[in-house]
């Protein structure tokens, strides 16, 4: 492996066995990261098959031929592996997460509360037709009440008929195709509303996914410049080289007394400021995880409330309507002698009063508020592996602030490998600003 990782971070190959050696790795390297490029493009960012394929292909050849051909090339994108492990990393594993929960649990919200929609959908036709039926209720008592009325003997004044005329609203495939047009509207609504929410959630994490990526490139680039032209640029660490150089020239004190202010890069030992930054880390990524965890109950709750009215929407009690009918009259007419002989009428010319018999019915019927003719699609449990996959790229992610120090550390051991000669110039810089120090105090 040491022999391998030589061959790897060399310049430029010594012979032909080395020259394949590098071939063979770069090869293998393209091969495994252009499978992972066409995974994450095809199954997280969506994009469809032949697209991820064309891209796959196109980026593992240009790769290859730069990890080939490149010595930055190679040192940038070792950076790169460990870079993965940093707040890029965790940006990428973010906004998996954020995809995963958009497109699994966010239609399964939407597609319950449409359920609860049909069933108030539901409820409003039957209860409407319902209350068609009973408006006939009015229209009978009409009738039979014009029946009492045509009984009134007084001669003359026998009316010619004693029945309402009662206009009923019987268009019952009208109100259906009003409710009809109406749940259609809604339904339109939720479906615009739910694409929208894809469309947008997809858009954004591509676009975050994109900048993740070219911000991870550039800033393992921006490392690898620094290291080369900044002497004092992550220079903190006692390393190999400086130990060799403070022996060689009998000044292993210089490291003792350091201790405290330099780290070695394989220690567990973490400065203040690396401290502060994995808590400030570890508050923002709970702040995500609470918003996550509020779109997964809010899945269970839609889920609890379809399956809740579903099952009570056949339990509703039906409704009895009583229409009671009352009618009494009595009336009297004062009839002078001119008008009698006008009339020429027989009776006398009194107040004589006449009485309609009294009406009294009551009429009875049901209200209904559900159906078995109702088209009613089953609730969508929610799915309990977005929970646990979600928890396990958390688990990733929290250890990820952790070991971002030492994956911090780690490049800079890269870093050092490709360019050994500016690591011999690092740590003389060091050296001289130890034996600065030494000498002030």
């Amino acid at each position: 492996m040491l022999d391998l990782w030589s061959i790897y971070s060399k310049p430029v190959p010594a012979n032909a066995r080395e020259l394949w050696a590098l071939f063979l790795q770069c090869s293998c390297i393209t091969v495994v990261v252009g499978g992972l490029f066409y995974n994450w493009m095809f199954a997280s960012l969506e994009y469809s098959q032949h697209l991820s394929t064309a891209i796959a292909i196109s980026f593992s050849l240009l790769l290859l031929l730069t990890l080939f051909l490149v010595h930055p090339a190679r040192c940038v994108f070792s950076i790169i592996m460990p870079t993965l492990g940093t707040k890029q990393g965790r940006k990428l594993l973010l906004s998996t997460c954020i995809m995963i929960v958009a497109v699994n649990v966010t239609p399964n919200i939407i597609s319950n509360i449409k359920v609860i929609l049909q069933v108030i959908e539901c409820i409003c036709k039957n209860s409407s037709e319902s209350l068609l039926n009973s408006t006939a209720l009015l229209g009978e008592a009409s009738w039979e009440l014009g029946d009492v009325i045509q009984t009134v003997d007084i001669s003359a004044l026998r009316p010619k008929n004693g029945h309402f005329k009662f206009a009923l609203l019987t268009n019952r495939t009208l109100v259906n195709q009003q409710m009809h047009l109406a749940g259609e509207k809604i339904r339109n609504n939720f479906l615009a509303v739910e694409a929208l929410v894809k469309a947008s959630v997809r858009a954004g994490n591509r676009l975050a996914a994109g900048f993740s990526v070219f911000y991870l490139c550039f800033e393992s680039t921006w490392y690898l410049k620094n290291y080369l032209t900044n002497l004092r640029f992550d220079n903190f660490y006692i390393t190999k080289k400086l130990e060799r150089l403070s022996t060689d020239r009998k000044a292993a004190h210089l490291l003792t007394g350091s201790s405290k202010r330099f780290l070695r890069p394989t220690g567990p030992k973490l400065s203040r400021e690396e401290a502060m930054l994995c808590l400030t880390q570890l508050v923002f990524l709970t702040a995500v995880l609470l918003l996550l965890l509020a779109i997964i109950t809010m899945d269970h709750f839609a889920f609890r409330m379809a399956d809740t009215a579903l099952r009570n929407v056949a339990q509703f009690s039906v409704v009895p309507v009583t229409l009671n009918i009352k009618y009494s009259v009595s009336a009297g007419f004062p009839c002078p002698a001119h008008v009698l002989l006008v009339l020429n009428l027989e009776f006398v010319a009194t107040n004589a009063p006449f009485v309609i018999n009294d009406f009294e019915k009551s009429y009875h019927h049901n209200l209904h508020f559900s159906s078995a003719h109702c088209s009613i699609n089953p609730p969508r449990p929610p799915n309990t592996s977005v929970a646990l996959v979600v928890g396990l790229l958390y688990c990733i992610i929290y250890s990820t602030v952790f070991l971002e120090t030492y994956a911090h550390r780690s490049c800079r051991r890269i870093a050092a490998s490709f360019f050994e000669s500016q690591e011999e110039n690092r740590a003389r810089y060091l050296y001289s600003k130890l034996s600065r120090k030494h000498e002030e105090e």
